[in-house]
């Protein structure tokens, strides 16, 4: 959850307006804006298709039910349309009505409150990869190496958010910092739950911080290992909810 390389996403047809309030919605909702404004912001393009719903719910951290009813939803409203058959699943709509997608944006305050998220990860991360930079086992480092290929190999953001967030959790545990980690990992899923899906070739580049991540701890280098999370999670304030106006990244 969370660098990848920043890319063109043009102007974003809902301005600079953020995503806001998650933890003052319903999970279904929350599921829906998250969609929406990945659509709005044309990360997910017109006639792509998205994950199965388990896949989904998996990728958004939710439950199946919240996203069979999210996904439900976002077709009676024509964000997403349902086609049955081979070849079928659940597509972004070739034109999705632009009222509904505005009414899935929300106030640009809650970038304040996503930006200091990003702050205490910030800290954090620094620290857990100090520590695992010194304590990494052989055994975590190629289970490190193996979820950086498994990343490399994956060719939708559910997938990809997934084998991330275990990368990074592991980067924690590594460090043997007790009940340190528990906050670290209380830290993430709030971060993640502020994730959007972003074009998986954009998930791809960021996986080149991973892989040299786990480069420099194999070599225990540690202050090249904490540059690296360093970048990897500083650019998020300009690339999370207060810059995807300009680009998107995903952590």
């Amino acid at each position: 959850m969370t660098s990848q390389q920043e890319h063109g996403a043009g102007a974003s047809p809902i301005g600079a307006v953020a995503l806001a309030g998650i933890d003052r919605r319903s999970a279904m909702d929350a599921v829906r804006l998250r969609i929406g404004l990945a659509i709005s912001l044309g990360l997910l393009k017109p006639g792509e298709r998205l994950p199965d719903q388990q896949d989904v719910a998996l990728g958004l951290s939710v439950s199946p039910i919240t996203a069979r009813r999210a996904l439900a939803s976002l077709a009676e409203q024509g964000v997403v349309v349902r086609r049955r058959g081979r070849g079928g699943g659940t597509f972004v709509a070739d034109d999705p009505p632009r009222q509904v997608l505005a009414e899935l944006a929300a106030s640009p305050a809650e970038s304040e409150a996503v930006n200091r998220l990003v702050d205490r990860r910030l800290l954090f991360e620094c620290a857990v990869t100090h520590y695992a930079a010194v304590n990494v086992t052989a055994g975590q480092l190629d289970e490190l190496e193996r979820l950086t290929g498994e990343m490399a190999e994956c060719t939708d953001w559910s997938a990809y958010h997934q084998a991330d967030e275990q990368f990074h959790r592991l980067v924690a545990l590594a460090s043997g910092l007790g009940r340190a980690v528990d906050a670290y990992n209380e830290t993430l899923a709030e971060l993640y739950a502020y994730f959007i899906p972003y074009p998986i070739e954009a998930l791809h580049a960021s996986n080149r911080d991973h892989i040299a991540l786990v480069k420099a701890l194999r070599a225990g280098d540690v202050s090249g290992a904490i540059d690296v999370s360093r970048n990897h999670v500083d650019v998020l304030h300009k690339t999370m909810f207060t810059g995807l106006m300009g680009g998107a990244r995903e952590y």
